[in-house]
Parts: structure tokens; C-alpha cells; sequence
């Protein structure tokens, strides 16, 4: 069966990375970002840039030109977000309110506003994207691990609200994603161990399916290169 599936944060590299495995898998995929264009191309997705995803009426905008092009959602992939390190000594309360906003905000509002699509669907979906490093915060991580905290209450919560839905929500804690932006960030690191974002999306897929039908409100580490 063909699905319907939206990718936000659908322009980076997990997000391409989700995308591209959706796809391949026969899906209709709509890939919605901040971004204006994508870096990357998608072949036969539908991609909506300049999306505030903090924005009720931009990001319903989005989803009625996803539901009038792919036909409903099925699945939703909560990928949009951001991260900032520093401490709170020398730091700023403002990106204690811009990681809320990125990471939680983001996914509350088009969840909220996707959600009949999703419960008219036989088997809707919706994967969140937490972190491992918001199970035991570190240095500089305050705020970051703050907001994916959010999203990992936010995971459990819905899942909880829809338990008598067709709908299953859950989440995965990637340890570090492998991606340029990173490397560039921690040029010593030793990155056979970070988990590469087509690991992260096989996860995501299976999440996805038919066959995790059963399970809704699981907070998955992924922690492993793949």
C-alpha cells in the first residue's frame, strides 16, 4: 500500500536520509523545511520550503497542498529542529526559548494540526526525533537537552491521548548523527562510532510499518554506527 508520508526538516541530512528511504519504499513523500530550496535533490517528492513550522497558518498552508497532492497522511516525521551548546553562565536565556521553539514547538504544531489526517488513516504514524543526550544532560547541554526532554514528554503524552486511535507515536534517541555539520564540530572525534543517518532512518522506517503496530509511546535509543 502506498503511503502518504511528510518529512519535516526534510531539506537536511537526516531528513534527506528519511526521505530517500520512504521513497524507496514506495511512499509519497512531502518533505517540508525552513529552508527555502533544498540542497539536495528528492526524486518525486514533494518539497515545501519557507515553512514556519511554529506557525499555525504556514504550516497548515503546508499540509493542505500535502493532503490535496499525496491524498490524507499517513506518517509524519518529526525531523525539524535545531541544536545550540553553551553554558548558562555565559550563555543566554533566548536559546532556552529558540530550542523549545525548534524542537518542540516545531513538532506540538503540525502534529496537532495533522492529526485527523492521521486518525483517518488505517495505520497513522508519527516518529519523533529526541536525543540520547537529553536522557543525562552534559555540559552546555542545558537548554538543547531541555527541549528534547519536551519532545520526549510530547512522544509519551500523545501516545497515551491516541490509545484507542489507529495512531502510534514514538520517538528515537540518536546518540550523535553523523553528518558534515558535526565533523566540522568535533573535528578529533572518533565518528566510527556516531550513527549514520541512513542507520537512524531504517529505525524510522520500521517504526513506521505495519509491523510495529503494536508499539506507541517507545523512546528507542539509536546509538549504533550502523
Amino acid at each position: 500500500m502506498t503511503r502518504s508520508v511528510i518529512v519535516t526538516g526534510g531539506f537536511g541530512v537526516l531528513g534527506q536520509a528519511v526521505a530517500e528511504a520512504f521513497a524507496a519504499n514506495g511512499d509519497k513523500v512531502a518533505r517540508i523545511d525552513f529552508a527555502e530550496k533544498p540542497h539536495t535533490a528528492a526524486e518525486g517528492a514533494l518539497d515545501l520550503g519557507g515553512i514556519d513550522l511554529t506557525d499555525a497558518q504556514s504550516t497548515r498552508g503546508a499540509l493542505s497542498k500535502v493532503v490535496e497532492t499525496n491524498g490524507g497522511i499517513d506518517v509524519l516525521v518529526n525531523v525539524a529542529g535545531g541544536f545550540a551548546w553553551e553554558t548558562l553562565e555565559d550563555g543566554s536565556i533566548a536559546t532556552w526559548s529558540k530550542m523549545q521553539a525548534m524542537n518542540v514547538i516545531t513538532a506540538a504544531t503540525i502534529t496537532q494540526l495533522a492529526l485527523p489526517e492521521l486518525k483517518n488513516s488505517a495505520a497513522g504514524r508519527v516518529v519523533n526525533i529526541g536525543a540520547g543526550g537529553a536522557v543525562k544532560a552534559g555540559t552546555g547541554m542545558g537548554a538543547y537537552a531541555a527541549s528534547k526532554a519536551g519532545v520526549h514528554r510530547l512522544t509519551e503524552a500523545l501516545a497515551e491521548e491516541l490509545a484507542g486511535s489507529t495512531v502510534t507515536v514514538n520517538a528515537i534517541l540518536p546518540s550523535i548523527i553523523d553528518t558534515p555539520t558535526n565533523r566540522a564540530d568535533m573535528p578529533d572525534a572518533d565518528v566510527s562510532t556516531w550513527v549514520r543517518p541512513e542507520a537512524a532512518a531504517k529505525v524510522i522506517l520500521f517504526l513506521a510499518s505495519e509491523e510495529a503496530g503494536a508499539v506507541t509511546g517507545a523512546l528507542i535509543p539509536v546509538t549504533r554506527g550502523g
